[in-house]
């Protein structure tokens, strides 16, 4: 007669088994869950839809063989370590609300069950999501996020792999004083600061107001705009009548588009623009405001000069065809963010979370695979931000940015001071 086993004790076998061999999971998974929460809806929906394409098609760099990209994780199919299981994203919304985007945070975490975490894009909304995964002890790897704050808390499960806000604001400086130095062009000693009023924007506030004394500026006016504005009149009016010579500004899209046609429709520009990247830099913001946006200086990862290097010329090319925009410093870090993951993943023992925390710690990622002019990847071991990351400084000339600073990998001399709208 036959003897029929039950799924129960047959279970309860493996897991002896395993338990025995010291396996750390009884079952190999045939996906690995990463979850990553972004702003897919509110007044910053069309970033978190680019950001989740670069992702998308990191992860199919990732799941397949592209052999002929010099990038990580691209030469293998999914994780031959892990039983060959595939890279599986699972994407929840934040709303650019950092209460929710710490909701999200959890129930990918307890529902989802996956084993890393990444976003969330706005550094406020970075902030909440990251403390949930602290708490549940799960890892989690920023890619766009900037506030300076972020890597100081202390946290052990946080690494972040973009260069902060007071890196970039020094590149400023140091743009302004080679300009002077270098060039013999002086384009004055005031500074006044526009910026948006959650955590990234005032962190960016205290960034200038930290360097400017530092290089012999003198900040004349410091101007905090609530996020989502839907006018900005009476800080433009602000700007018009205080006459700075420099702007400094921190906007995300919306703003950003706000901030240039109120200053049209005011005939009002100043000398020079200085813009921390974000809503200046997301391709959205060419695309609406088109010859308006032209002579505004920003900071970057990224340079389209880059496209020589093969690897990236492909990246640029899926991006095209997947969005109908190129790579920019957003979309390029998102896109890399998710490679930098996989590569711990391709040398973590297992997806237990303190595996995969270590092999984030262990990164090692060589300049030649990185999309970015960086001297590759490695974080530092007290605080998990990224050591080798670098800055660019752009121009957006004929509505393309263009590299200006540093000068060895410059394509065009800044066009500067602004000229005024009638003379354009």
């Amino acid at each position: 007669m036959k003897r029929f086993v039950s799924t129960r004790v047959l279970f309860g076998i493996l897991v002896a088994v395993m338990l025995f061999s010291g396996a750390t999971y009884s079952i190999a998974a045939e996906t690995v869950k990463v979850g990553i929460v972004l702003p897919l809806s509110g007044n910053i929906a069309q970033t978190g839809a680019l950001l989740r394409e670069a992702m998308l098609l990191a992860k199919d760099v990732v799941n397949n063989k592209y052999e002929d990209f010099n990038l990580p994780a691209a030469a293998t199919e999914g994780f031959p370590n892990l039983n060959g299981a595939k890279l599986e994203l699972i994407f929840l919304d934040s709303q650019n609300i950092p209460e929710r985007a710490m909701s999200a945070a959890e129930q990918l975490i307890t529902q989802e069950k996956v084993v890393a975490l990444m976003g969330a894009y706005a550094s406020a909304s970075t902030v909440t999501a990251s403390q949930a995964a602290e708490r549940y002890g799960i890892p989690f790897l920023n890619e766009n996020s900037t506030s300076p704050i972020l890597t100081q808390r202390g946290f052990e499960w946080f690494f972040r792999c973009t260069p902060d806000d007071d890196f970039f604001t020094l590149n400023f400086f140091q743009f302004l004083r080679d300009e002077e130095e270098k060039k013999g062009r002086n384009y004055g000693r005031t500074i006044a600061m526009l910026y948006e009023n959650t955590l990234w924007g005032a962190d960016v506030g205290k960034a200038i107001q930290k360097y400017a004394p530092q290089f012999g500026y003198t900040v004349v006016a410091d101007i905090p705009y609530t996020a989502r504005s839907a006018s900005l009149t009476s800080e433009i009016q602000q700007l018009r009548s205080i006459n700075a010579d420099i702007v400094m500004l921190a906007s995300y899209v919306s703003d950003a588009i706000l901030i240039q046609t109120t200053m049209r429709d005011m005939d009002y520009i100043p000398p020079i623009m200085l813009a921390q990247n974000s809503g200046h830099n997301d391709p959205n913001f060419i695309a609406t405001v088109g010859d308006l946006g032209n002579y505004i200086v920003s900071r970057e990862v990224y340079t389209p000069a880059l496209l020589e290097r093969p690897s990236v010329r492909k990246v640029n090319d899926l991006m095209l065809k997947a969005t109908g925009f190129p790579l920019d410093g957003n979309s390029g870090r998102a896109f890399m963010g998710v490679l930098v993951l996989a590569d711990a993943l391709l040398r973590a023992k297992s997806t237990a979370p303190e595996d995969i925390r270590l092999a984030l710690a262990e990164t090692d990622i060589p300049a030649d695979q990185v999309i970015f002019p960086w001297d590759g990847v490695k974080f530092d071991p007290k605080t998990n931000q990224i050591t080798t990351g670098r800055g660019i400084i752009v121009q957006i000339q004929d509505k393309k940015y263009l590299p200006v600073w540093p000068y060895e990998i410059a394509t065009v001399e800044a066009q500067l001071p602004i000229p005024k709208w009638s003379e354009r």
